[in-house]
């Protein structure tokens, strides 16, 4: 069985720049007033900043860690390329993800939340997953 390690840095950097415009741009403010961010005084917001170069460094060893995994999995699925990727991407998406983050809303979360993250992570996991179905 052959993991690209290539194609796991690739769908790391590609999931953080996927999760920066997600929560940045196109979401960022919704997301920030769901999370109550929008009522921060300024010192907290600072606070905040000081620990962001932390947080995204975790981020990105969680993604890799991810799509480690994933590597592995797509590989012992017998469904190679791209399109074998989106496949496999599109099942674990709707199997782990969605449960779990759903989990997560029911039991004292938020349902625009659940929504944002796991439709971040819809394109997040088909974008990995074509790179490293394609990359194998």
């Amino acid at each position: 069985m052959e993991i690209n390690y290539w194609a796991i840095l690739v769908a790391g950097v590609v999931s953080m720049v996927i999760g920066s415009l997600w929560y940045g741009p196109l979401f960022g403010k919704r997301f920030m007033k769901e999370m109550g961010m929008d009522t921060w005084t300024p010192e907290k917001q600072a606070e905040m900043k000081k620990c962001m170069p932390k947080a995204f460094a975790g981020q990105f060893v969680a993604s890799l860690v991810m799509f480690f995994v994933f590597s592995w999995y797509v590989a012992l699925s017998g469904h190679p390329g791209w399109l074998g990727g989106l496949n496999n991407a599109f099942w674990v998406w709707i199997g782990f993800v969605v449960p779990l983050k759903l989990g997560d809303a029911l039991w004292g979360g938020k349902m625009s939340l659940f929504w944002l993250g796991i439709s971040n992570m819809f394109f997040t996991l088909l974008i990995g997953g074509a790179i490293i179905g394609a990359w194998r």
